[in-house]
């Protein structure tokens, strides 16, 4: 009963979270936000005292429930385990516990968030690595049938279901998401939990607090015929049915050992008295190596590039060429973030942000100290002053709640006019695009010569007004490079 109520609750955990990145509507995050914020390290981040006060209790009291039941990540290993059993049943042993490797990689954690290298910080955080799986891997997917349905849709005259873009936004965490999904799932197909419990640092945690545990699998020592089917079922290797012991550091309460259990032999709960070690009399140690082989990890056949098929062209005479991203000294972090060190401090990089942005403006970033944060970059769309959606799913407080009002007065950056690539002066044609969109009225055309006023009008920056929205870097025509930028601000201020 114990596993059946466990994989109940972890498949539909595991389809809310995966539903709520997947999302191209924007409605989910309004129901299934919750999810995101009950990850132990995003409210450990987001300083959420009441969820991290009910995961601890919820430790001290039922053991690692939280790896098996609320972690993406933990659930997304069970599932490949759970495909490699059927293939090969009886598979596990009992294994020492890696204490050198738990505690290095925790404490290399610790080390890496006090001296702000996030980026290592985020490629340890589970729920985040799960995040960029789903973002990078399994969205596009999604979206590419999304994009099938909307055309047929659209030819029954029905416009319910729209298409989006789909493409790569950071090729370095594209890779990266790979490279964490192809080790999860070797880790996961050989040794079940073996992530869990020697690199996982949320993991190594909660070990502590489960070691304390007041429910607890243990042994009926009287009813035991050491069969070692307990053992030989235990993903996390916690079980030695030689002497009667279980790690409960390294034990998710999976329940799979209980149902294994032909005599009754395992019971889950406050163990009375602790069932004393009997030796072995004589039997045969039963010795099953682990034989099991990487089958196959040619999982994802995505193709890297995700350019559209054809080629943009301006009325069939000239091809569109593809904006470059502008360099920019300060990166431009999301309205509500305040500043550009509470960001990198408070973000894990789980992309949730980036998949809800409905303008295409947030993408990872390919900057070491920074990689996988995301950025602002006005390539594909401008942050609209009445959108606030990343604002809403954060689940770490790296960008704080923020109200449409107060976004459309929050200074995040500010304009740069381009001189050498602006098509007023290189090319000798009209254009104000840049002032005509800006929504606060920051930008003017004044004459190119003061003393001239029948001189080629160009662009004028009033920084004061200038929000830093991209507005006038998105409609900017020139190609590739946009004859006008935004450059970031490490704080952010009011007008």
């Amino acid at each position: 009963m114990l596993r059946k109520i466990r994989i109940t609750l972890a498949a539909i955990m595991m389809v809310l979270v995966t539903l709520l990145f997947l999302d191209v509507s924007g409605v989910l995050h309004h129901y299934l936000g919750w999810t995101a914020r009950i990850q132990f390290l995003p409210a450990l981040l987001a300083l959420n005292v009441v969820v991290i006060v009910a995961l601890v209790l919820l430790t001290l009291v039922f053991g690692r429930i939280y790896c098996s039941v609320i972690c993406p990540l933990g659930i997304f290993q069970d599932i490949v385990s759970w495909i490699h059993g059927k293939r090969k049943k009886n598979r596990f042993t009992a294994s020492p516990e890696k204490r050198w490797l738990r505690y290095g990689v925790l404490a290399l954690f610790i080390v890496a968030f006090v001296a702000g290298v996030h980026s290592l910080v985020a490629l340890l955080a589970p729920y985040s690595s799960y995040g960029r799986m789903v973002t990078n891997l399994l969205l596009p997917i999604y979206q590419w049938g999304n994009n099938l349905l909307a055309s047929i849709a659209e030819r029954m005259d029905s416009y319910a279901i729209y298409g989006v873009d789909v493409w790569i936004k950071s090729l370095p965490t594209f890779l990266i998401a790979l490279a964490t999904f192809i080790i999860i799932v070797v880790l996961a197909w050989r040794g079940g939990r073996t992530y869990c419990n020697t690199i996982c640092p949320v993991g190594t945690i909660l070990a502590q607090l489960a070691r304390f545990s007041w429910f607890k699998v243990y042994f009926d020592v009287d009813k035991c015929k050491s069969c070692s089917l307990c053992t030989k079922n235990c993903k996390a290797s916690c079980i030695d049915f030689t002497t009667h012991k279980v790690d409960y550091s390294r034990c998710v309460t999976c329940g799979n050992c209980l149902e294994k259990c032909k005599f009754d032999a395992l019971h889950y709960g406050h163990p009375k008295a602790v069932a004393q070690p009997v030796k072995d009399e004589g039997g045969e140690k039963t010795d099953n190596a682990r034989r099991a082989f990487l089958v196959g990890t040619a999982i994802v056949g995505a193709d890297i590039a995700l350019a559209q098929a054809s080629k943009k062209v301006d009325g069939g005479l000239a091809v569109i060429q593809d904006k470059v991203p502008a360099k920019r000294s300060t990166p431009v972090t999301p309205p509500g973030s305040a500043t550009a060190k509470h960001f990198a401090q408070h973000c894990t990089a789980c992309q949730l942000c980036v998949a809800k942005c409905p303008n295409g403006v947030l993408r990872p970033s390919s900057d070491p100290l920074r990689l996988m944060q995301p950025e602002l970059s006005f390539e594909r769309g401008a942050c609209r002053p009445e959108c606030v959606e990343c604002s809403t799913v954060c689940p770490t407080g790296a960008i704080k709640p923020i109200t449409v009002a107060r976004k459309s007065s929050t200074i995040i950056g500010h304009a740069v006019w381009v001189k050498e690539n602006c098509l007023i002066l290189s090319n000798g044609v009209s254009c104000g695009n840049c002032a005509r969109h800006c929504p606060t009225g920051a930008i003017m055309m004044v004459p190119s010569n003061p003393d001239d006023e029948a001189s080629p009008m160009v662009p004028a920056v009033n920084t004061a007004m200038c929000i830093g929205c991209g507005t006038c870097e998105y409609v900017c025509p020139s190609r590739p490079f946009s004859a006008i930028y935004v450059e970031g601000h490490e704080a952010h201020s009011e007008i």
